[in-house]
């Protein structure tokens, strides 16, 4: 089996037909120490059709450019060139809220703890055949849209809890004229009640019941007489 240090062309016997992928090609920035890996992996990914925007051999750099294009995954070796390494640069670009894979050919104990720390969504050890790259990429991204979605989910319905307004408990209220006493001790009528304490609006309409009676009352006056402009009580 053919690995990914093997050389800086794409190996047949390692490609994968390119999935039909619903959200377009994802942006993948490519953080590797040596060159010739880096372009190897650049025409795996490729093949897998994802796109490469992006090769440094820099920590500092893998950071600033994980920043400004805001790829949807970083593959990040963890051996890179520059004061930091690629844990501390994945520590960086963790808070950047930008997935991260390592791709490395470390897998002692204490380097798999650091790494760890930086929540990674995935460790792929190198040497890596295209299928294992293809598999711990995908469910990567899927992962993250995922959160991504949950997230927007979270916040809608937290906007939405916000925006709603409930009525609960004991309410005073003026058999008579129907007024309800508030918090503070005044007695609004019931419409301003309502629409203070709820969303709720209102639009004026007569119900059957009052309709029939009011009608009966116009009847009773133009039987009776009345003069225009006389005040009824009834």
């Amino acid at each position: 089996m053919n690995s990914a240090g093997s050389g800086g062309v794409c190996l047949e016997d390692e490609l994968i037909e390119p999935q039909a992928r619903q959200f377009g090609k994802a942006q993948i920035l490519v953080a590797e120490d040596d060159a010739i890996v880096a372009q190897e992996l650049k025409c795996r990914l490729e093949s897998l059709d994802y796109e490469v925007v992006g090769i440094t051999q820099y920590a500092e750099q893998a950071v600033t450019l994980a920043e400004k294009l805001r790829p949807d995954l970083v593959l990040m070796d963890i051996q890179l060139r520059g004061e930091m390494d690629g844990i501390q640069a994945g520590e960086q670009i963790r808070k950047l809220r930008v997935p991260l894979i390592y791709v490395s050919g470390y897998c002692d104990g204490p380097v798999l703890e650091r790494a760890q720390r930086t929540e990674p969504y995935g460790y792929i050890l190198k040497p890596y055949r295209t299928a294992d790259l293809r598999i711990s990429v995908e469910m990567s991204l899927q992962r993250f849209r995922a959160e991504q979605e949950r997230v927007r989910l979270l916040q809608r319905f937290r906007e939405v809890l916000a925006s709603v307004k409930t009525l609960t408990g004991q309410l005073a209220i003026c058999c008579y004229c129907k007024k309800v006493r508030d918090e503070a001790g005044n007695w609004p009528d019931i419409e301003t009640y309502l629409m203070q304490h709820s969303d709720a609006s209102f639009t004026h309409g007569m119900c059957p019941e009052c309709f029939t009676r009011l009608q009966e009352r116009i009847q009773a006056i133009e039987q009776t007489g009345v003069a225009a402009g006389a005040v009824v009580l009834g």
